[in-house]
């Protein structure tokens, strides 16, 4: 009994002190309190403020079929890789063209992301050969395109955020923030504006409007966390031209960007815990999908982990029929090398003469 009454009097003296010291305005119990009220508060205004905007679109958990892809036909999915990819891409999408393949011209809709929004937009915009006009030419002379955009070396405040992108394990809300915050406080040479002059330049596309009601492209917002997904609609009603959210794609933590996407500033889409956005198009009836990888080996410009296949296994699941083709890249290859630009394009050209017969066939 007595045993049991000083346990009690500890337990009680225990909360009572427990209690007081919570009190005190510089008590870690009452800083951590404070803190989280403040998140939450943030949250609240941050909901009130931007949810009417239209552009956040949650990754769904389980495989949902999509608003977005309903009643649709033919769907493609452009994932993301840096310059490297932009390059593949315009390699790739020459030698379809050249045997009379025209998946983006085909598609009810197109979700890019990244280098694959870059690609998306010119394609659908009718711009496709200025943009790899621009890359050939970069190509003969990689230099020209490191001074546009020089991504070589770092700061201290770079590689703060190339590093905490590189170390997570998870692609949750939380860590998608850490990895947005780290992206603010970044000082890059490559800021926001020089990331939408690079995409205008390159692409050709328009700087006051979003004309391809078929294009989407896709970011992060770096402050909140959310996967922000683009479209005519909503571009139109928030002032977003086609070229600033091409930019906001591909505006890589530690190395470019942020860019604005309305009044949120972006990261690259690629930081997500969706590897190509494909969630996008769940429910169409049929699912073009190209990755630079699987999402877990070769070359990638994330931690954060993916598996391509368990995304396509998320389209089947809804009655999506799905064909991935994911390009590869040769062991080692920095994505953000203007050297490299030349070979991707001659690697994207000759996937192509092997794919078209399918994607013709898949499409028909």
């Amino acid at each position: 009994m007595e045993l049991s009454r000083r346990s009690a009097l500890g337990l009680g003296v225990t909360a009572g002190l427990t209690s007081a010291v919570a009190g005190l305005p510089g008590s870690p119990i009452a800083r951590a309190d404070s803190c989280s009220q403040g998140e939450a508060s943030a949250a609240s205004i941050s909901a009130k403020l931007f949810d009417s905007d239209g552009l956040a679109r949650p990754v769904p958990d389980a495989p949902t079929p999509s608003n977005l892809a309903a009643g649709l036909d033919r769907t493609l999915v452009l994932g993301g890789g840096g310059e490297y990819y932009v390059a593949w891409y315009c390699g790739f999408f020459h030698g379809l063209l050249e045997d009379g393949v025209d998946p983006a011209g085909r598609a009810d809709m197109v979700v890019g992301t990244s280098a694959g929004a870059y690609i998306g937009s010119s394609m659908t915009s009718g711009h496709f050969q200025h943009l790899r006009d621009e890359f050939d030419f970069f190509g003969q002379f990689p230099a020209r395109f490191a001074q546009l955009a020089p991504v070589s070396s770092a700061n201290a405040s770079q590689q703060r955020a190339r590093e905490i992108n590189f170390s997570v394990k998870s692609g949750d809300a939380e860590t998608i923030r850490l990895i947005g915050h780290a992206a603010l406080a970044a000082d890059n040479s490559v800021n926001g504006d020089v990331v939408e002059r690079l995409a205008w330049m390159l692409t050709d596309d328009s700087q006051t409007g979003w004309p391809p009601a078929k294009m989407f492209t896709t970011a992060n917002d770096c402050y909140t966390g959310q996967r922000l997904v683009v479209g005519q609609d909503v571009a139109q009603r928030n002032g977003i031209a086609l070229a600033h959210a091409t930019a906001a794609s591909s505006s890589l933590p530690g190395v470019m960007g942020p860019t604005l996407v309305g009044q949120r500033f972006c990261m690259d889409g690629g930081i997500s815990k969706t590897w190509a956005h494909t969630d996008v198009v769940a429910g169409s009836k049929r699912a073009l999908v190209i990755t630079l990888t699987n999402g877990y080996e070769g070359s990638l410009l994330s931690g954060i982990p993916h598996n391509i296949y368990t995304e396509i296994d998320g389209l089947k699941a809804v009655g999506t029929t799905p064909m991935l083709i994911i390009a590869g890249t040769p062991p080692g290859v920095n994505l953000l090398d203007p050297n490299q630009i030349a070979p991707a394009m001659q690697a994207g050209y000759d996937r192509a003469k092997v794919e078209a017969p399918k994607i013709r066939e898949f499409y028909a």
